[in-house]
């Protein structure tokens, strides 16, 4: 297919109009890449002169004070309320276990079920909870005023005190369930109904 001539022309015509526009373009993007470039160093040293300051300002003077108190609230908690509760939890289930054991024992032997002195078992739990409670008290050794009133720490203390508590009774419970044989039962046995 051939072109007349007015055709070329008029297509040599559009293609140096391209050819300048592209060239113009060109020159437009390299100026906007530099003003880009000049523009994002110019945040740079904004942020790093006067920024970056009032950040650090702001944080030292609203938000450090109140992680402070937390942190020494933290170990208040820590010291007065967890360790002293932990140790308690640790004594009774070791005076608990050795309770159920020896009452195990006891039933074993036919001894029967009776305890021969709960004092001890009571100075047992005592002495237990006591060297519980000095092993982590030396370990997380915290100085720092006693609250006044009870916090959430101390909630979180009594919630796990219980827990601890219905464990060490379930603990006991399933101990002595498990020996089902030992029981005498109250009634003779009799045949079953039909």
């Amino acid at each position: 297919m051939s072109l007349n001539r007015k055709r070329k022309k008029e297509l040599r015509k559009l293609q140096d109009q391209a050819n300048s526009l592209w060239e113009s373009q060109q020159v437009l993007v390299s100026e906007a890449a530099n003003v880009a470039r000049e523009a994002g160093r110019q945040l740079g040293h904004f942020g790093r002169e006067q920024v970056v300051p009032g950040v650090k300002d702001g944080y030292g003077s609203y938000v450090a004070p109140y992680l402070d108190k937390g942190v020494q609230f933290s170990k208040q908690v820590l010291s007065d309320k967890v360790v002293p509760t932990a140790g308690a939890v640790v004594g009774s289930a070791l005076s608990v276990w050795d309770a159920a054991n020896d009452t195990r024992s006891r039933l074993a032997s036919g001894r029967g079920f009776a305890l021969p002195d709960a004092a001890t078992y009571a100075k047992k739990a005592d002495k237990y909870g006591k060297q519980a409670t000095k092993q982590l008290a030396s370990r997380l050794s915290v100085l720092e005023p006693a609250k006044k009133s009870i916090g959430a720490g101390g909630v979180i203390a009594i919630i796990l005190g219980v827990v601890a508590a219905v464990g060490v009774a379930y603990a006991a419970w399933q101990t002595l369930r498990a020996d089902d044989e030992l029981w005498v039962a109250d009634d003779p046995l009799r045949a079953p109904d039909e």
